[in-house]
């Protein structure tokens, strides 16, 4: 058996059946990376044969100085096959650490025979560190974790910890279901959980492309009626360079932003009048097994190029101080400037080096990622 019993399910084809909402276009529906997953799982199962050959990478810790963040810890788990939250997360990271105190652990999906980080590899050491935390942040798509690393996912849900969930987050997790972990997938079909980790905690799974990637951009407009909610102080002007999603919120969501498609990829682009706006941004909370609620904020955007305009980026920085319980120190002109060297890459006009180490990025100035 493969570690965590995670085996792709029918021989590989692991594409679930998308639940059918108005504006779904079933010319963008996104297929689940079989060849990526199955060579993850060979390389974990043959990393614990080989024992000393598995290596566990160091988690990237972020210690900040001073800051209504001093004494609180964020753990930001990115593991995803196309929106590079490898680049997302460390960025987001920064931010909150450097410039309001915070300590913001990063764990990445890991290459275990090589240490590299390893975009959507189902293997994300540390997630131990959510023991202690005040709040998740998560990134994650079609992941299936091995018991010792999922274990801490569940157990933190468990006890009402808050959570910042954006664009694949939603179907963060593609679990058999005959693994003790099934409920978390993101089409998990029973009444008990359904819609699993996406719809149950973030309020929403996996549903469909509904803006065609490197062709539409979206325009994310602030609902009037939310206008006064803390985590939209001091937003104006947020902008998506990734397509737009799907999405339908479960009942009891507040939607804070609409997706507007554009035709073409600049924050000016037209509207595409034949697209109606969809929810792209939302809060609620989930009441946990201890009976404790947990905030909960959720994005359908957040690819890397996507905190380079300063309004989704604001919004973002905002949701962690709300989602962890600190919507006071939410200020409309608080510091949420890039930290560092920041080079994304999602457009595929910049291009970075291979085999990089979670390491690589450690400090203020290190480059988020290095070029080739």
């Amino acid at each position: 058996m493969l570690v965590g019993d995670c085996a792709p399910r029918r021989s590989g084809l692991v594409a679930a059946t998308p639940r059918v909402h108005t504006y779904k276009n079933p010319l963008f529906m996104m297929k689940p990376p079989v060849v990526p997953r199955i060579a993850a799982h060979l390389s974990l199962a043959l990393g614990g044969l080989a024992g000393s050959s598995l290596i566990h990478a160091a988690p990237l810790v972020y210690q900040g100085d001073a800051g209504p963040g001093k004494g609180k810890s964020i753990v930001l788990i990115a593991s995803d096959h196309e929106y590079k939250s490898e680049e997302a997360l460390p960025q987001l990271a920064r931010i909150l650490a450097k410039h309001h105190g915070f300590k913001c652990t990063v764990l990445f999906g890991v290459d275990p025979a090589t240490g590299d980080i390893s975009p959507g590899t189902s293997n994300i050491p540390g997630t131990a560190a959510l023991k202690d935390a005040d709040l998740m942040v998560i990134f994650t798509r079609f992941q299936c974790l091995s018991a010792e690393q999922m274990q801490p996912i569940v157990d933190y849900l468990a006890r009402g910890g808050p959570v910042v969930g954006l664009r694949t987050a939603t179907h963060g997790f593609q679990i058999p279901k005959d693994n003790a972990f099934a409920k978390y997938d993101h089409a998990y079909a029973g009444a008990d959980f359904q819609g699993g980790f996406g719809r149950q905690i973030l309020g929403e799974t996996w549903v469909g492309h509904y803006g065609p990637n490197h062709q539409s951009s979206t325009r994310l407009d602030l609902v009037p009626a939310m206008a006064n909610h803390p985590v939209l102080r001091g937003v104006k002007s947020a902008w998506a360079e990734i397509g737009a999603y799907n999405a339908d919120p479960i009942k009891g969501s507040e939607v804070l932003a609409m997706a507007q498609p554009l035709q073409g990829m600049k924050p000016t682009s037209p509207d595409d009048t034949s697209k109606k706006p969809m929810p792209g941004a939302w809060v609620r909370s989930y009441t946990s097994s201890s009976g404790k609620a947990g905030r909960v904020f959720t994005s359908t955007y957040g690819a890397s190029g996507d905190l380079v305009n300063d309004g989704f980026r604001r919004m973002v920085v905002n949701a962690c101080f709300w989602a962890a319980g600190m919507e006071q120190s939410i200020k409309p002109d608080m510091d949420v400037s890039i930290v560092g060297p920041y080079r994304p890459t999602w457009l595929g006009d910049v291009k970075r080096a291979e085999h990089v180490k979670p390491e690589d990025l450690a400090g203020w100035d290190s480059p988020i990622l290095r070029a080739p």
